[in-house]
């Protein structure tokens, strides 16, 4: 199904005069999302790397997991969703999460023959306005940069599953400190700051891990959050969890920017946190007020002397390849249909990890939406072609 058309515009140029390589649908990125959506669109009948392309930015699989430091083991986890049609093997507990994940997603790929073209990173997609050679969706341009130089793509649906690891989010405050600041996706040991003062900046599980962390490794922890941690002790389940995804979808819905994670969850109560809270080490001195040549002071008029500051802020979307497209919103996110992968003004567009499908378990069934969505979009004009060459 779809030979002639896969077919069809291999060996057009574009106005750079390198030949655009057609596909039916692309894959961008190659997380938990993209291999789902891999998945499904083989499934359905695509062969990859002929009727779709997975395009990932990575050197290794793994999506962000491989970038994760070792210090963040497998029973630190809050939980990883098996990917469709595969379960995740049994792992031992005190091995690095990047470690396992990794292995996990590159015995899938191979296992699925996905053929994930890596690493390949997409700079930019625009907007086709030649022929509609897939039917009544928008088509698509891709440039992506990798080791042989460039390569372009054009593509009748284009899912794209960068996540957001590339854009990590520091907020600003007044003031500026000399001594050593990163963020958590620039971390490496906590035993890089043994018996020094460190301040983690966050009010999400990330921030108190790190917090955890630090103290284990002889280092001197204070945490400080924009808001009073809020600890739930209601069960992390799946009604939980759909509450949680209807109310990031409501967001996304209206074109509004997803907020944070534990803005929407909360942070969970376990025993090891409860007796980190009750021995004081897990007691946030509230939000920043300045930063100073020497340390931090706080909203309350307390300051305190640092040798580093880690920020535990988050991430934002890593979108800026989209940006050809004009699909933010003025509320500084994307405008996305009822069924949460379709962007309202791209049609034929779809965005996996983004918004309710942010975890694990969401990006694997944005996946499978998203791979439906892309075939059907792109279905009238595959039937076109073999009725024209039957």
């Amino acid at each position: 199904m779809g030979d002639r058309v896969a077919g069809s515009m291999d060996g057009m140029t574009d106005a750079a005069g390198a030949a655009a390589i057609d596909r039916r649908v692309v894959v961008v990125g190659a997380g938990q999302a993209g291999l789902s959506a891999a998945h499904h669109l083989q499934r359905q009948g695509l062969r990859a790397g002929t009727d779709f392309e997975v395009l990932d930015a990575n050197p290794t699989p793994g999506g962000a997991w491989s970038h994760r430091w070792d210090a963040l083991t497998f029973d630190l986890v809050n939980g990883v969703h098996d990917l469709p049609g595969s379960s995740l093997p049994p792992a031992d507990p005190q091995e690095p999460a990047r470690d396992v994940i990794t292995r996990y997603y590159g015995d899938y790929e191979d296992e699925m023959g996905l053929h994930v073209s890596r690493p390949w990173r997409v700079a930019s997609i625009e907007a086709f306005d030649g022929p509609a050679a897939w039917g009544d969706s928008q088509c698509f341009d891709l440039t992506a940069h990798g080791p042989s130089g460039v390569r372009r793509y054009r593509a009748g649906a284009v899912i794209s599953g960068t996540g957001t690891w590339d854009r990590p989010y520091v907020p600003h405050y007044p003031g500026r400190f000399a001594g050593r600041q990163l963020h958590t996706r620039d971390f490496t040991a906590p035993e890089d700051f043994t018996g020094q003062r460190v301040l983690v900046v966050g009010g999400g599980i990330s921030a108190v891990q790190f917090v955890m962390l630090l103290d284990a490794a002889g280092a001197e922890p204070i945490w400080s959050t924009r808001r009073p941690p809020r600890w739930r002790d209601e069960p992390f389940d799946a009604a939980w969890g759909r509450t949680v995804e209807e109310s990031v979808a409501a967001r996304t819905r209206a074109g509004l920017r997803p907020l944070s994670v534990v803005a929407t969850t909360g942070l969970p109560s376990g025993p090891r946190y409860r007796a980190a809270v009750a021995s004081g080490l897990l007691q946030s001195r509230g939000p920043i007020d300045r930063l100073l040549t020497a340390g931090v002071r706080f909203v309350d008029g307390s300051s305190e002397p640092l040798d580093a500051i880690i920020w535990a802020t988050g991430f934002r979307a890593s979108l800026g390849h989209l940006r050809p497209l004009r699909i933010r919103e003025p509320g500084g996110g994307v405008m996305m249909a009822d069924d949460d992968v379709s962007v309202i003004k791209a049609p034929g567009l779809f965005l996996v990890g983004y918004g309710r499908s942010a975890s694990t378990l969401g990006a694997t069934r944005a996946g499978r939406r998203a791979a439906r969505a892309a075939i059907a979009a792109t279905r009238a004009a595959t039937e076109d072609a073999v009725s024209a060459t039957g």
